[in-house]
């Protein structure tokens, strides 16, 4: 099975680990996550267009973000560009209908096509907003988990103010459209701020009044 293949692939090469994360990959059908051209390609560790000059991440820059954010049980997940949906699902099998995942999307027609995918394959529980991810989702807030699948200039602020402490949130950071890095921002108990880099990645750009705007 081309599923199970890339799995292997994916803990052979290093990029699984958790236990947890790697069940998410074997269960969650990326198949049912891409347009119908693009079927043939969904296992394939490479990214895939999904419209509106969007794409799915690869699998291994998926497992990197993943493996980077530590999801557990029972969490409160943002994610900040629903994409196809496919994130989202991941991160609901790890977390589970005792947590919450959120995923805020810029573009309607995607959003609809997220919220549509995730009701085929069994997580309609997954809330998808249409809006503008770099303000975050304050009505849930705050979070344990914050995941960025779109590129920022700088760390959209109010995202980590909605950080719970004791939180981490993950995004691809840079001023060049064409390569970022990816960062984890850690925030302590007491409200400080550590950050570390985890090497480099490629997305499309953040837009909204905290990350890029449409004219830049």
């Amino acid at each position: 099975m081309e599923r199970e293949e890339l799995v292997e692939r994916l803990i052979k090469w290093g990029y699984l680990k958790n236990p947890a994360l790697i069940a998410a990959f074997r269960k969650v059908p990326r198949h049912e996550f891409v347009p119908s051209g693009e079927r043939s390609y969904a296992y394939h560790d490479q990214p895939l267009p999904i419209g509106r000059g969007q794409t799915i991440s690869a699998p291994s820059m998926i497992a990197i973000m993943m493996e980077t954010l530590d999801l557990a049980p029972g969490m409160r997940v943002l994610e900040i560009g629903a994409g196809s949906g496919y994130n989202a699902a991941l991160i609901a099998e790890v977390v589970g209908r005792k947590g919450l995942v959120v995923s805020v999307e810029r573009i309607k027609e995607l959003a609809d096509f997220a919220r549509e995918n995730l009701r085929k394959t069994g997580y309609d529980w997954v809330k998808v907003v249409v809006g503008d991810g770099s303000l975050g989702y304050e009505e849930d807030a705050p979070w344990d988990r914050i995941l960025v699948t779109a590129c920022a200039p700088e760390l959209p602020r109010p995202l980590v103010k909605q950080l719970k402490p004791g939180g981490k949130l993950g995004a691809p950071v840079g001023r060049d459209y064409m390569f970022q890095t990816w960062t984890v921002v850690e925030k302590t108990e007491t409200g400080e701020i550590s950050i570390t880099e985890h090497g480099g990645c490629s997305f499309v750009p953040l837009i909204g009044r905290c990350g890029w705007k449409l004219e830049d």
